[in-house]
């Protein structure tokens, strides 16, 4: 991978803050956007900045054409059909669609592990109280890898309707192995819901081989604008949901007393779309198919492999997640003995303009849990060097010796 090539698309790589470049250390958060989404975005605004499906002339029938375009171009990344793309502004509205639009009864289970985004544990708590389903919680193991055992016992032992489980984790990025869990979730009659957020545009995902019912992803995170996600949904399960937003877009005729609904996608996306965001994730679809997945996954386990060699034989350097880098992928999170991470994350910031994450990650759950405040957190993705992460260690190493 020519990353030095790949570097010169991000603008935001080419700021100077204080005389000093950036280190942007965050990509699990958030990614940098190219220049080619950039210029897709202003193509929308400047040249068709119209609404799709209403109008009539031209503007609007190009903007029509461009957003299907775009959900073409999604699936085929995913190995999905068109017609299986939901537009969401995100993965947290992903999941929170196919929770309540999906069909549950009182007693109905659902599965996820310790270590969810609250995206994937809030909707079911809330289902929890109102629908009064059982939420069951999976253990993962001590090196925060997925408890195949014990998922094959829960599934032997209790009636489970959905598995919901992250597949690549945003908390010390563990890909679970999701065809494994498919095939045991559907032996034993249990739909699957996978939070592609961290994986999708990182690593290869074919949806077809995983045989997943729904999956969601974040377009911010994967080199597209920001408000604009997709959910997966294996076409017959349409037939085993409700709606969920309804209003201008969802229905084709109403009375005062009766609507007639679209079919699906289309069913699920009230109102008006970010049309903007939707035409820019086609130019980020793009580059990501360019750049190829699968060498971007294998250059980010390599950052991840120099870090570890620098900094794994520091002892106040507790690291979050498996020992071994190939398994933490994009990801590494972790504590220095007697600093708070925020104070870290304030540190790298000011020490050398490097950026990264700090707090509980949006899985506060797993954290309380453990009694621990929060972590660092370092994420890389195919515009971080070697002279990033050496960056980044050096201020790590300054840190450890104050």
């Amino acid at each position: 991978m020519n990353t030095e090539e790949i570097r010169k698309d991000f603008p935001t790589l080419s700021r100077k803050i204080n005389g000093k470049g950036i280190v942007y250390l965050d990509s699990a958060c958030m990614s940098l956007k190219p220049v080619q989404v950039i210029n897709a975005v202003m193509e929308y605004y400047t040249d068709f900045p119209g609404c799709g499906g209403r109008s009539i002339h031209k503007i609007s029938v190009e903007v029509s054409q461009r957003v299907e375009e775009a959900r073409k171009k999604i699936a085929s990344f995913i190995n999905a059909k068109p017609g299986e793309i939901v537009y969401t502004k995100n993965a947290s509205e992903g999941i929170n669609l196919v929770a309540n639009a999906l069909r549950f009864s009182k007693g109905d289970a659902v599965l996820i592990t310790d270590k969810e985004h609250n995206s994937n544990l809030v909707p079911w708590q809330i289902l929890a109280r109102r629908k009064k389903i059982n939420l069951r919680i999976l253990p993962t193991n001590p090196d925060g890898t997925f408890d195949m055992d014990g998922f094959a016992e829960v599934l032997e032992n209790e009636k489970i309707k959905l598995v919901s489980i992250v597949h690549t984790s945003n908390l010390d990025g563990v890909t679970n192995p999701v065809k494994e869990i498919s095939r045991l979730a559907h032996k034993h009659g249990a739909l699957l819901l996978l939070d592609g957020a961290q994986s999708v545009g990182h690593c290869h995902v074919d949806v077809q081989e995983i045989k997943a019912d729904f999956m969601v992803m974040s377009m911010h995170k994967m080199l597209a604008p920001t408000g604009v996600g997709a959910l997966y949904v294996h076409a017959p399960m349409f037939e085993e949901m409700d709606c969920f937003i309804t209003g201008g877009e969802t229905v084709s005729n109403t009375t005062y007393t009766s609507a007639e609904f679209l079919d699906p996608p289309q069913r699920y996306e009230a109102g008006l779309q970010n049309y903007a965001g939707i035409i820019g994730s086609t130019a980020a679809v793009d580059y990501l198919e360019r750049a190829g997945v699968e060498k971007i996954e294998q250059h980010c386990i390599e950052l991840n492999r120099i870090v570890q060699d620098e900094l794994e034989k520091i002892e106040k350097i507790k690291i979050i997640g498996p020992a071994e880098p190939k398994l933490r992928g994009s990801v590494f999170s972790f504590n220095i003995e007697g600093w708070n991470c925020h104070d870290v994350g304030i540190f790298l910031d000011e020490m050398d303009n490097v950026m990264v994450r700090t707090g509980r990650l949006c899985v506060h759950s797993w954290f309380n849990a453990r009694k621990i405040d929060g972590c660092v957190r370092a994420s890389f993705y195919l515009y971080n060097n070697e002279q990033d992460v050496h960056r980044f260690t050096k201020c790590v190493k300054k840190c450890c010796k104050l």
